[in-house]
């Protein structure tokens, strides 16, 4: 390849690395912006500052570690108890507005952490506090109820204003352009265009299809979208379809004004949940059973709310996710309709359940309790001061070890030094956009992690480099020496990095969380260092093979 290639492709490294800059370090580029505005009086947008999401360690927290009884629970079920335990605590904690809790399950034992809640007790209090089980039904609220009645009736009366007019012989479709409130067909004077049965709600089609060619309906027709003025312009064609025209005055349906409302009943009087196999349908039921007080309000509740939903709210949201996300959120609604009046405190939740939402519902529906009884075994706690003291010793620690490592690499290699060091910044500002994009929580073992692969990055340079002035002191050119050199290097460079990212890839399966922040961090460090060493690098000293520097030889030995 010609040098002229080198050289561009050095220039693009070069130019990427800036932006990496803005990405990992913005507030450094938007101190320059703010200069720049001052001076010249323009606007330029700055760059998006996104933190580094840092550990328990470097921003404080509390750990938590909880032992689970699972003597009373069959073996076949374990695992399950586990799982929903974990979801169950997270769950919990999500309705505290903790930002990225961590919940491992660890066999039969439950790891809790909180970056940034470094009051123990109140660590402690989210996760042992019992979940609130609770029981709505829908309510009209009076006041919404008699604003939508006194709405309801003004659009009544607009529209039989609007009615007479049409019928005195005023243009449909202007008033249709004036006063209709849908906005498909108002701008187009009312028409609907073409349409057969079924498309339009019954009330509309029974009126429509009763009306000959021109006609005029003679009176409001009411729909559940609100009051129509209905004129049929065109008869029915072979396909069966009329055309018509209509003014809509939109009524407020008193739904707008429904809210779930608590009950007296709650998951203190639920005594047990299970789920069955009906024998005649062979699908999944959830069969509900209440104390004995519960049984009499439960009653009631079903009395007054036949064919009308009952919806489930564990910690104040759906005790499942319905819509399908993978999430717990306010969208979500699980409320099974009640179809008569159940007296004797057994109830069944029928409809088209699989066996794992049926597990789920009720492992949730009995955990007004969790799912098994958990015991507080250790936890920790590292205060903000000293999470920041780490953090400031780390990154000292680091800088410092930059700078030692660039002395170094400039006084004992010159030139391939100096080149080592532009791709080292390069490398260490790509790792550094990875860890922030992914994003990975950096701990002081992950920075530790992150600093070993820096130092494998370094150790890689020495390598060719080693292997470069071998070569040159056979007297190859410069181009030969900096081919021989990586080509000499790469085997050995390859079985190293490989051999650690094994070692890497199992303590990340098999350690514990500290473990498998140093795995990760050393994980990515490695894989990008490799690119580093055998390509930026590289191509940085290509780009000056053939040139004036290239005969210097002093600046390469």
């Amino acid at each position: 390849m010609k040098k002229g290639y080198y050289k561009l492709l050095s220039a693009i490294f070069l130019l990427f690395g800036v932006l990496l800059g803005t990405f990992v370090y913005p507030g450094f580029f938007n101190r320059g912006i703010d200069f720049l505005n001052n001076k010249t009086g323009l606007e330029f947008s700055h760059f998006t500052e996104r933190p580094f999401r840092l550990g328990l360690d470097l921003q404080g927290g509390t750990q938590m570690l909880y032992q689970a009884d699972l003597s009373d629970v069959p073996e076949s079920e374990r695992s399950q108890r586990m799982d929903s335990l974990q979801s169950l605590i997270g769950h919990r904690i999500d309705q505290f507005g903790i930002v990225d809790p961590l919940v491992q399950i660890k066999g039969d034992r439950l790891v809790v952490e909180l970056a940034g809640v470094v009051d123990s007790a109140e660590a402690m209090r989210m996760i042992g506090e019992t979940p609130f089980l609770e029981f709505k039904e829908l309510y009209v609220e009076e006041e919404q109820m008699i604003e939508a009645e006194l709405h309801n009736a003004e659009a009544l009366v607009r529209a039989e204003e609007i009615l007479g007019r049409v019928l005195a012989g005023e243009d449909f479709s202007e008033l249709a352009r004036s006063y209709s409130d849908d906005p498909g067909s108002g701008n187009q004077g009312g028409d609907l265009g073409w349409f057969g049965r079924g498309i339009m709600v019954p009330e509309f089609e029974e009126a429509v299809f009763g009306l000959s060619k021109d006609e005029i309906s003679s009176e409001i027709i009411e729909t559940q979208f609100g009051y129509h003025v209905i004129q049929k312009t065109e008869d029915e064609n072979d396909d069966g379809q009329i055309k018509a025209s209509h003014i809509l005055i939109e009524k407020r349906s008193i739904q707008d004004g429904l809210t779930w409302r608590r009950t007296e009943l709650g998951g203190h009087h639920l005594k047990t949940a299970r789920y069955i196999v009906d024998p005649l349908t062979g699908r999944i039921q959830i069969e509900l059973e209440f104390t004995a007080e519960g049984a009499q309000i439960f009653a009631a509740i079903t009395e007054r709310n036949v064919g009308q939903p009952l919806a489930i709210f564990l910690d104040g949201r759906s005790i499942i996710d319905t819509t399908g996300d993978g999430k717990i959120t306010e969208d979500d609604l699980y409320a099974p309709m009640i179809q008569e009046t159940i007296t004797g405190g057994r109830a069944v939740i029928t409809g088209d359940t699989s066996l794992e939402k049926a597990r789920e519902i009720v492992n949730r529906l009995r955990s007004g309790a969790l799912p098994v009884p958990i015991q507080l075994m250790s936890h920790q706690s590292v205060g903000p001061a000293l999470g920041m003291d780490s953090l400031t010793k780390s990154l000292g620690a680091g800088l410092w070890g930059f700078l030692a490592i660039a002395i170094f690499m400039i006084i004992f290699y010159r030139l391939p030094g100096i080149l080592a060091v532009l791709s080292l910044s390069l490398y260490i500002l790509l790792v550094l956009s990875i860890f922030k994009a992914l994003p990975v929580t950096l701990t002081l073992s992950g920075i530790a992690g992150f600093i070993l692969s820096i130092g494998m990055a370094i150790d890689a340079n020495i390598l060719i480099f080693s292997r470069m002035r071998e070569e040159l002191a056979l007297g190859k050119n410069i181009r030969d020496s900096i081919d021989s050199g990586f080509n000499m290097a790469w085997s050995s460079i390859r079985d190293g990095n490989v051999t650690t990212l094994i070692v890497a890839f199992i303590l990340f399966f098999i350690g514990t969380s500290f473990v498998k922040g140093f795995a990760l961090t050393l994980i990515i460090g490695i894989s990008v260092s490799m690119f580093s060493s055998m390509i930026i690098t590289k191509y940085f000293l290509k780009s000056f093979e053939g040139g004036r520097l290239a005969d210097k030889r002093s600046l390469w030995k």
